[in-house]
């Protein structure tokens, strides 16, 4: 028998699903799926976390709805259009984007906030 059909015969014999762990003790993959971020996978700690984190969208739901019962359907879209090119005008690829004119959109140009003092710029993304 030569070596080629020996190896074939291997291959028949031992399924590759046998090989790999599984259960508890299983293996992550880290060259394919990098390292593990616990934080993705854990619960909000707390009631209101979710509603901080998407404490924008919300004014920006309700500013809508508002405009939109005040002036009629034309000034959300048209507000909503200034949003859409405002956030796709971005700085060269190695320096960071403030977004100032969004903020000018929103009325957020005179207020101070904790993100305004306290975000270091090298940790965002």
């Amino acid at each position: 028998m030569n070596a080629r059909g020996l190896g074939s015969q291997l291959k028949d014999n031992i399924p590759v699903t046998e090989l790999s762990a599984s259960g508890t003790f299983e293996q992550r993959d880290l060259l394919r799926k990098g390292l593990p971020c616990m934080k993705n996978e854990l619960l909000p700690s707390h009631p209101l976390e979710l509603t901080e984190k998407n404490f924008q969208l919300n004014q920006d739901k309700m500013n809508f709805s508002t405009l939109r019962n005040i002036q009629g359907l034309f000034a959300p879209l048209k507000l909503q259009m200034e949003f859409k090119a405002v956030q796709q005008v971005q700085r060269l690829p190695f320096l960071p984007s403030s977004n100032f004119s969004l903020d000018i959109l929103r009325g957020n140009d005179e207020t101070i906030g904790f993100e305004d003092i306290l975000n270091d710029m090298s940790q965002v993304n």
